[in-house]
Parts: structure tokens; sequence; C-alpha cells
């Protein structure tokens, strides 16, 4: 029997052992009944999108409650009894059943238009968190996937990834520790978590300034100035990023350049730094606790790199492999910087204004003026047009669904060739009051085969903040939100092209290093004339597209400098892997003597600590921070081998959806990308890519 076969069977008699989670069907049935009257059926699709806020808060109970009753029926399996039915199917079928019920409580906290609704839902979403972390911590039902583990039934490839990562998500979640070792370990999260909310609330709460004469702020342009408060006869400069970030890229001032930013990378000062020691330390006691050498092997054993060490191999290779380059970039800085100022030495205040600078100089475009070409309403329409054309696929709008607002639409998703239902997508994209306020996907439903034999198909939600049209006048976009728009539609595509069997490799429940590569390859089709010219027309005669010298200049202002630009991030991300990867490191020394090796000789500004005010060191991207650069490595390399050529070839944009799409998180990623591609991922392409049009 093939391996996929055997899956499904595996799946299907499971029935008997699942009662429980068919149990939990049959209870959702009564609070989604009166809806599903009221709203078109969709096939495959179960995710409640319109909850009251009583509604939410007895859902949220329901659902601790079935899957509290799932996990006590797995732990009573005698040991010498288990199979795949009592002991693994029960608690993948609770997952696929789950998992748009939970989604149906949490959503609301980010779209609702009702206040109420978005509290009782931020409520239901730390009451699921909480119950889902101890659910994970049961050591007796751990005990019985083990049994069967050790076992060694075959049950096919994609049932035995899902019950090694089930296992290791117990792990990570310290169920082989002893209660005392538990506990230690409870502490030491909770005051890594006080500290983290510590870290960004100094950052938050740095409100500092400068006053500067406009002598001292020559350059920057009079809607900036004017918008400054002025005292004891100068403008008062707040060191916020809004405010720094103009000064430094148009600021002809040197010192005033200095000055800014010093003060800024002194945000966050002493106080942080010393955070940031013991955030790593305790960091590091977690990770020995769960038997890890280090935090960041802790930290990256789920991903595609695996080990600390891997990471670090890659950082010092891509930092060498863009040495000549970014040499050849800075030593055009400094003839800029002599023509203007004369022999003073280049510091890292001048990077920005001297970029800029070379930008005016290189590159003949209006980043302001490009928005002309962007209508919301035509972005929309050439995206979709895109990816149904690359990817063979056909978008149908359902227009009497049930919604949460009346600007959201709903599709759905069909494979233009086997007229095959793939899944659903809801834009939601413009912005209204109480909304989440960045663009984002979330996924509402993973697609996966259930025990009754029933496909669910995947769903989700594109979430943005586009302008509306406002007297007759079209909303127009600035090209980085078409970008940003662009790339995370690639994760709704990412997401409904998935074809597991199981919902926890589905779409977007991938390795973190793996996620964001689709998407990051496809944002190359935002920068080539071919596809800019379908989602782009003057706002006053769309018939008028981009022009093709247009497409080349934002393209070039993309790659301008980008040897130096990566080399920043390398350098930031190296701090991150060593301080997490070894033990007593003094951050401060260690960043004084990185810096200067990695950035061609610049010094570190005197009295600054980027550690102090760098928010990804203390939460969310702790020893991952790598991570996007790793992303945007492999991108290049599917880009410039499979897609470059011919961005439009149906046939190359089906063998990726099938390919490297399709198989979601069931395989290791690292395999899917190397059969891809018929080899390991290189770093050449992207480093011939990115600067061959740096200078």
């Amino acid at each position: 029997m093939e391996p996929r076969r055997r899956e499904r069977r595996v799946i299907a008699v499971a029935g008997a052992a699942a009662l429980v989670a068919v149990g939990l069907n049959i209870a959702f049935s009564a609070v989604a009944a009166h809806r599903r009257r009221k709203r078109r059926e969709l096939p495959g699709f179960t995710a409640q999108v319109n909850l009251s806020a009583p509604e939410i808060k007895r859902l949220a109970d329901r659902i601790i409650a079935k899957s509290k009753e799932t996990y006590d029926s797995v732990a009573t399996v005698p040991l010498d009894k288990v199979s795949f039915a009592n002991a693994v199917a029960p608690l993948a079928d609770l997952d696929a059943l789950q998992f748009p019920l939970v989604q149906a409580c949490v959503l609301p906290r980010m779209v609702s238009p009702s206040e109420d609704v978005r509290k009782a839902s931020a409520e239901a979403e730390k009451r699921l968190h909480s119950h889902f972390v101890l659910c994970r911590q049961r050591e007796d039902v751990y005990r019985v996937m083990k049994a069967f583990a050790v076992k060694g039934d075959k049950i096919g490839p994609e049932a035995t990834r899902f019950l090694q990562c089930l296992m290791k998500e117990f792990e990570r979640y310290g169920v082989k520790l002893s209660q005392s070792k538990r506990k230690e370990m409870e502490k030491l999260k909770s005051r890594i978590d006080e500290l983290n909310l510590k870290y960004l609330q100094n950052l938050n709460d740095f409100t500092k300034f400068l006053l500067l004469s406009e002598d001292e702020l020559a350059g920057l342009p009079f809607e900036f100035l004017k918008d400054l408060e002025k005292a004891d006869g100068k403008l008062k400069v707040p060191l916020t990023s809004y405010h720094v970030t103009p000064i430094l890229e148009h600021c002809k001032v040197g010192s005033t350049r200095k000055q800014i930013a010093v003060a800024y990378g002194q945000k966050g000062g002493k106080d942080n730094l010393g955070i940031l020691e013991n955030l790593v330390q305790l960091r590091h006691k977690f990770a020995r606790l769960l038997g890890y050498t280090n935090y960041a092997d802790f930290a990256i054993e789920p991903r595609m790199a695996r080990t600390s060490r891997k990471v670090l191999e890659f950082l010092e290779e891509m930092s060498e492999q863009l040495s000549d380059v970014a040499n050849r970039e800075l030593s055009i800085l400094k003839e800029l910087k002599i023509k203007e100022e004369g022999s003073a030495q280049f510091g890292m205040e001048d990077l920005l204004y001297y970029m800029k600078r070379a930008e005016e100089f290189k590159i003949d475009l209006d980043i302001g003026e490009i928005k002309h070409y962007f209508p919301v309403s035509l972005v929309i329409s050439g995206m979709l047009k895109m990816f149904q054309d690359l990817f063979a696929l056909r978008f149908d709008e359902i227009k009497d669904a049930d919604v949460w607002h009346d600007t959201v639409r709903l599709f759905s998703v069909w494979d233009a060739s086997s007229s095959d239902l793939l899944g659903y997508f809801f834009l939601d994209i413009f912005a209204r009051e109480g909304k989440y306020a960045h663009t984002c996907v979330v996924t509402l439903q993973n697609g996966c085969l259930c025990s009754n034999g029933a496909r669910k198909v995947p769903a989700a939600v594109l979430l943005s903040q586009c302008p509306k049209e406002f007297d007759g006048n079209p909303a127009l976009l600035r090209f980085p939100e078409v970008v940003r728009l662009f790339h995370e539609f690639s994760h709704v595509v990412h997401h409904i092209s998935n074809k597991t069997t199981f919902s926890r490799f589905s779409g977007l429940r991938l390795e973190g290093d793996f996620a964001e590569i689709p998407s990051l390859l496809l944002e190359n089709w935002c920068y080539e004339s071919v596809s800019l010219k379908m989602m782009s027309g003057f706002h006053q005669d769309i018939t008028k597209s981009i022009t093709s010298e247009a497409c080349q200049s934002l393209k070039r202002r993309r790659d301008l400098f980008a040897g130096l630009k990566m080399k920043q991030e390398i350098l930031l991300c190296l701090v991150d892997q060593i301080i997490h990867s070894s033990e007593n490191v003094d951050i401060d020394d260690l960043i004084k003597d990185l810096h200067p090796k990695v950035m061609l000789g610049i010094p570190l500004l005197e009295g600054t600590s980027p550690a102090s005010c760098f928010p990804r060191l203390a939460i969310g991207y702790d020893a991952v921070c790598y991570s996007y650069i790793w992303s945007e490595v492999f991108a290049a390399d599917l880009f410039v081998s499979k897609f470059k050529d011919d961005l439009l070839n149906q046939h190359a944009g089906l063998r990726f959806r099938n390919k490297v799409l399709a198989p979601g998180g069931s395989k290791d990623p690292l395999d899917i990308i190397t059969d891809y591609l018929g080899r390991e991922p290189s770093l050449q392409p992207f480093i011939q890519s990115r600067t061959r049009n740096s200078l």
C-alpha cells in the first residue's frame, strides 16, 4: 500500500476511537445551527465568523471541556493495548475539529466592529492558551503516546512525523521534568515574560528630545520642520523613529546627524542592557532544564537550521561573501562625504544620508508619485489575476456569505484544471476603528482529512488597513504597501494549496524559517514589469500602467547598497546568536568587537548600545533573528533557478504549488526545497541577484 493511502486508511479506521471527538462536533452543532440557516452553506468549511460575545464565551467553555475529555480518554488507555487508533488518532481528530472553533473565538479580537465582542475574544484567547499549555504538560497522555512510539507500528511517513512533532511539543513544554523542575521552569518563564515586557516598556516610555535650530536641521523639508514644536527659540525633536529616520536621511549637517544617532542609540540605556543580560541568563537556565546546551539550540531546534552552529556558519559565510561588494559600496559613500563635507571620518551616522544622496544621483524615481499608479481596487484585481494565472487557480467571489463587516469579501478557490474545491479566503482590507492595525494573514481553518473520511478545506483571512475611496477619488497605495499586501496574499495561497492529511501540518503551521520563503520568493514579482503592469494603472486613466523604466528603478532602489544593508542585519543577528549560544558574554564588549569587523572598519558610535534598543533581542525573535535572512537566501535561489526567465509560466507555478506549497509541514522543509531544486540551496543567487544593481 502506498504511504499516502496507508495514512488515509489509518485516519479512517480511527473513527471508533474518536467518538469523543465526534461528540465534540455534535456539541458544537447547537451553537452553530441557527447561523447555518442564515448563511449560504460552504462545502468543507465549518468555522464561525460572526459570533456574539456570549457565544464566544460559551464556545470557549465547550472547547476546553471537550478537549479535557479527549485528553482524559487517551490517558486511560492501558500501555499494553496502545494503538494509533486509541493513542494518537483522537488527538489528531481533536486538532482538526478544534482549530476552526478556536479561531472562531480569537479572530473577533482583531476584526469585530463591537468592542464587547473584541473584549470577549481577547479573554477567550487567554483562557484557551492557558488551557492548551496545560494539555501539552500532561504526563499521562505523553506516556501513552510514548508507549505507542516504542511499539514501532508502521503508520506511514506523515503519521510518523505527526507523532514525532506532537511528542516533541510535549517535551518542550517540560512533560519529562519532575514536578519540582517543572515548577522551576514555570517560574523562569514567568520572570522572562516580566522582563520582556519591562524591556519594551522602557522603550515605549522613552520621551527624551533634542532642541535644535533650523540651521542645524538644514536639508529637512519644510513639511517636516513645520510640525515640530518650538521651545527656547529652537525646534523640539522627539527621539522617535518617525523623526530620527528623516533626519539621518536628509540633514546636511554631519554633527546633527551624529548627535541624533547617538541620542537615539542610547534609547533603553543601561537599564535595558541589564535586563537583556538577565534575560539571556534566564533563557539559558530554561533551556538547560529541558536538556539543551544553550537557549539558541532550544529555539532553533524546531526550525530548518536545527542548530545554533549551523546558523553561525550561515551568518559568517554570508558576511564574508558580501564583504567585497559592501566595500565597494562604502567607498562610493566615503567619496560622496569627502565631496560634501571634506575629509571627516565616515561613521554610522552617515550611512543613511549618503545612501539617500547616492539614490538621488543614480535613480530617476519619485517614490511619492508612484502611488498614483496603484489604486487599491486595481492592485487587488491585478494581484488576484496574477496568482490565478501563475498557479492554475480560479477565484470565485461569494456574494451572500456571513461576514463580520459589510466591506469584507469572501472567495472560494478552485483548481483551474480539475475544478476541485481547494479552499476559501476572506479579504478584510479597509481601515476601520477597532480593527487590527497591521497587514497580516489569519488562518481560520486548516486543510485536513477527518476520521469520517470528509475533508476540511483551508480557509484564511487577509487583513490590511488600506484607505477607502473618498469623494470619488480612488484610494491609492504606497509602493511598500503594495509589496506588503502581495507578500501576505502569498501566505494565503500557501495555506490554501495545502493537501496534508493532518491539520497539524496545514498551511502556515510550519518551521519559522520556512513559512516566509514562498512569500519572499513571490515578492520578486513586485519588481518585474510584466507583473507590476498587471497591478497598476494611473488613477486618472487606469489604461496607463506604470512604465517599464519606473519598474526597473523600483528594482534598482531595492537593491541599492544591498551589501551594506545586509551587513547591518547580519551584525545584529550575530549578536543575537552569540549571546544565546554562549555563557557569560559581555554584550557591550561583544558589539564593540564585532561592529568594525562586520561593518568594514566603521566603529560603533561612542556611547550607544544597540542591544538596549533592539526589541527583537528581547521578545519574539530571541535566538532566531537570523531566520528572515535565511528565508531571503532560499527565496532568491528559488526565484533565480525556477522563475526569473518566465515569470508567468503556469507549468513552473503549478509545479511549485504541488511540490513546495502542497506538502505544508508534512515533510522536512529542507528536503522539500532540495528535492524541488534538485540540489542543496545556495547563497550565490542571493549575492549575485541583489548586489548586481547595488552600485
